[in-house]
């Protein structure tokens, strides 16, 4: 497989798995294949409320309203482990 490929993409075709594009692996290597539908379980306010959400999240780093991640992870594992 080409190194710079991270994913395999297949179809199936007649209860098949089809792959769309060659690859070098090996012989009898053995994949894990996830089902992947591309999409989510979101409804529109859901989907309004995030895309708010990243907004704000957004114009806060503009602004250089940013905290380090080990900092919030921190305080997360402070909340749920009381």
């Amino acid at each position: 497989m080409n190194p710079t490929t991270n994913r395999l993409r297949a179809r199936v075709e007649n209860g098949r798995l089809v792959m769309d594009i060659p690859t070098d692996l090996p012989e009898g290597t053995v994949l894990d294949l996830v089902v992947d539908d591309e999409g989510d379980d979101l409804d529109d306010a859901e989907r309004e409320a995030l895309h708010a959400a990243m907004e704000r999240s957004l114009k806060q780093a503009a602004a250089g309203q940013t905290r380090p991640a080990s900092e919030i992870i921190d305080e997360i594992r402070r909340r749920s482990n009381p």
